[in-house]
């Protein structure tokens, strides 16, 4: 059973992004959207504990554009639509409130 993640708060602010790599399974993705794609800052702590662990990263384009973040070769941006074929594709989809 696979999960999307999506997270959206700042990887500097609180242990979301943490909690959530502790959880994250091989099937599953991350979907990092709002202050969430700062994660994707070369490096950082986060930006580093993403590139080492291998997962499927995705990141709301319109968010790194909008914090001047460039999307990294492991990662890859898209766009709403994509966003909600991400959401049918996975079993379950686990908002990081």
């Amino acid at each position: 059973m696979s999960t999307l993640h999506v997270l959206s708060h700042s990887p500097f602010g609180d242990e979301r992004l943490d909690s959530c790599l502790r959880l994250i399974g091989t099937d599953d993705a991350l979907l990092l959207c709002g202050d969430a794609a700062y994660a994707l800052q070369p490096g950082t702590a986060p930006f580093m504990a993403l590139n080492a662990r291998g997962l499927k990263i995705f990141v709301l384009a319109e968010d790194a554009q909008a914090r001047a973040t460039a999307v990294p070769g492991w990662a890859q941006a898209i766009d709403y639509p994509a966003f909600v074929e991400l959401s049918i594709h996975h079993d379950k989809v686990n908002s990081w409130l």
